[in-house]
């Protein structure tokens, strides 16, 4: 699982953050100041750091020159004032996205994920495996009991949420905003639909579980 720091200082956008970067299955580590942020940096190896520029006791800009001299791990700042001088700066300094606060939480995570793949920090295929089910990320097959089934693209995107969560709740909100355009964010019947046909081609496989009113999650098969 996929390291990665978050230095927020504003609570209610990190913990947006945080809940959108754990869903999509990384390991998330938050802090509120650029001191802080160095001492977690000395207790474990990051694959990814986002932070932002106006931070309390050490702004981005200086804590990301005293991480490049240390380390290479990508680094993700967020700003409030997409200036050019602010983007130009950071980018002198190696950082390797800028991304406003105004961006939607799905594209963010996407962005992440495109770094993380460019930096190799990525495996080129990851497999997921339940119930005899075996998806890969890398070649979008899907296979159950070692037969190869066809999923459509948004099938393909639904069932990994649902591996990824190892057992976790996953919400239909939650797979309407990484899944969809924002105009179908209220029809939940959408995500319903996709789910019966995922069902229908697990066949004697099917291991996902209906959290009334909520959403839906994988269990464990026995056989």
């Amino acid at each position: 699982m996929y390291q990665i720091l978050v230095v927020e200082d504003n609570a209610d956008y990190q913990e947006l953050l945080v809940n959108f970067l754990s869903n999509a299955g990384f390991s998330v580590n938050a802090v509120g100041d650029g001191l802080l942020a160095i001492d977690a940096m000395e207790e474990r190896e990051y694959d990814l750091v986002i932070l932002d520029i106006m931070l309390p006791k050490l702004d981005g800009f200086t804590l990301c020159e005293l991480i490049r001299k240390k380390n290479d791990v990508p680094i993700v700042m967020l700003t409030a004032k997409f200036s050019e001088e602010d983007q130009l700066k950071g980018y002198q300094l190696k950082v390797d996205e800028y991304i406003s606060k105004t961006t939607s939480m799905p594209v963010i995570v996407s962005k992440v994920e495109a770094i993380l793949r460019r930096s190799g920090r990525v495996t080129a295929s990851e497999t997921l495996s339940m119930n005899g089910i075996v998806l890969d990320e890398h070649t979008h097959t899907v296979t159950i009991d070692g037969g190869a089934v066809e999923f459509t693209l948004k099938e393909f995107d639904i069932l990994s949420e649902l591996m990824k969560a190892n057992g976790g709740v996953v919400t239909r909100k939650t797979l309407l905003s990484k899944l969809w355009d924002y105009e179908y964010y209220e029809d939940t019947r959408i995500v319903d639909t996709h789910i019966k046909n995922i069902r229908r081609k697990l066949g004697n496989n099917d291991c996902i579980e209906t959290v009334r009113g909520i959403g839906y999650k994988m269990t464990e098969l026995i056989k």
